[in-house]
């Protein structure tokens, strides 16, 4: 197995080509809320047990199913206030199970991209055809229910095989976030086409945070702006893009929800922020940016070819 994996170039976050954002904005903040689907006992994969407990496991079911049920709303409210439109990063399932969800994010403008067609699904073991199958249909559902052509993918549960990306190019989406290398969209080595990695920040998801850290929702709150904090100081040089992940069962509950109101309406009040969708993102970049940057990663890698 190579040690490294060569799906993008290592270009210094110091060196690159200025990314400009619309307006003159300094940073582009993207909101993904994960609308997904957890199947109560799903077909078994040989490399990743769907839950913890035993099945049929009905406690984690029904924790997943909250967010479904009561968080969602809290989690829209908070972003309807603050304008902030969601990128929806989708079980496309949910496009049968709960309509009504998928209705209320599309009234509003906000993006579908995929993740999948259940959350307790993953591609590990698959062959290239499975996974074939499972874009076709993620495309093709999402542009029944809501009019939207998908932009984006998001791995179910962050599972990868070794061609994933090129089918992604082949597909014709135009990035993908399960990448968490840097702080600015960066071009992915694909075998034809073209695909971009955007920021989609393990550090800012609230499983992460209250799953993992234990965090309170005070500190993940403060999180969110620390991020945002560092974030912008350093877009004076080059324009950043900050993601915040959520799943409606952890940051729609009722303890939670204030500190997330709090830390987006901070961020939402600033100048020099662009509230934008992964989409829009990955189409400006496309525009202005993709050419000078992965110019600039083939310049380095001729140089370093050359010492």
């Amino acid at each position: 197995m190579e040690a490294d994996p060569n799906l993008y170039d290592y270009l210094p976050y110091n060196k690159r080509p200025k990314i400009v954002w619309p307006g003159n904005a300094r940073i582009a903040l993207w909101v993904a809320p994960n609308i997904e689907f957890y199947e109560f006992n799903p077909p078994p994969n040989p490399k990743r047990k769907p839950w913890a407990r035993p099945l049929p496991d009905v406690l984690a079911y029904s924790h997943r199913d909250y967010g479904n049920r009561a968080g969602w709303r809290r989690m829209m409210d908070v972003m309807d206030e603050c304008g902030v439109r969601g990128s929806v990063s989708l079980n496309v399932a949910m496009c049968d199970h709960h309509p009504e969800i998928i209705d209320a994010c599309n009234e509003r403008g906000w993006e579908f991209y995929s993740h999948g067609i259940y959350n307790t699904r993953y591609t590990y073991g698959m062959s290239i055809d499975q996974e074939r199958a499972i874009i076709e249909d993620s495309i093709e559902t999402v542009r029944k229910r809501t009019g939207q052509t998908i932009a984006g993918w998001l791995a179910p549960a962050l599972s990868n095989n070794v061609w994933t990306m090129d089918l992604l190019a082949e597909y014709g989406l135009k990035y993908t976030c399960d990448l968490f290398h840097d702080d600015q969209p960066m071009p992915v080595k694909v075998k034809s086409g073209r695909l971009i990695s955007i920021p989609y920040s393990l550090e800012m998801n609230d499983v992460i945070a209250y799953l993992t850290n234990q965090c309170p929702p005070r500190h993940y709150g403060e999180t969110i702006r620390r991020q945002f904090d560092q974030l912008f100081a350093e877009s004076e040089r080059s324009g950043t893009v900050m993601c915040i992940p959520l799943h409606p069962y952890l940051v729609g509950q009722p303890h939670r929800i204030a500190a997330f109101g709090e830390a987006l309406r901070y961020i939402a009040r600033q100048e020099g922020v662009w509230l934008a969708t992964g989409r829009e993102i990955a189409e400006h970049y496309y525009a202005n940016h993709y050419d000078t940057m992965r110019a600039a990663c083939e310049a380095r890698r001729r140089e370093e070819s050359a010492t």
